[in-house]
């Protein structure tokens, strides 16, 4: 049974027009951390799979920044929209499947990859540490 969506088409049409796909916040405070951390990346390097949000090319690593809603990471931030769902199900689901594809392309391509959650974006101190580890590991 559908649910009734507050919204008319138009408005939640332009609602999300307004989500972004780069410089979003938790990819631009990960990004501040790591520049201030003296890390030197470079952003959506295109010639990648999957178009990685920081790219470190001397050490062969990427960090992606992945919204809890977006990429379904099952914490307290992700709920499947009640309404809609035929629409929102195998969308979600293939954001899953492609952030695995990229992943093992990545890897098979020699590049070390880990993901940011958005809700790990909270925790500064915990994300430096795992940056740290990250970033220095060889």
């Amino acid at each position: 049974m559908q649910q009734y969506d507050p919204l008319t088409r138009e408005e939640r049409s332009e609602r999300m027009s307004r989500v972004r796909s780069v410089d979003t916040k938790p990819e631009v405070l990960v990004r501040r951390l790591v520049h201030g951390m003296g890390y030197r990346y470079r952003l959506h390097v295109k010639t990648l799979p999957g178009n990685p949000d920081l790219c470190f090319v001397s050490r062969r690593k990427v960090i992606f920044v992945h919204g809890c809603f977006w990429h379904q990471h099952g914490c307290r931030r992700y709920r499947m929209p009640r309404t809609r769902k035929e629409f929102w199900e195998p969308k979600l689901a293939r954001n899953k499947v492609r952030d695995l594809e990229v992943r093992t392309e990545l890897r098979a391509l020699g590049w070390r990859v880990m993901v940011i959650w958005e809700c790990q974006t909270s925790n500064m101190e915990r994300l430096r540490s795992r940056l740290i580890t990250f970033l220095e590991s060889k």
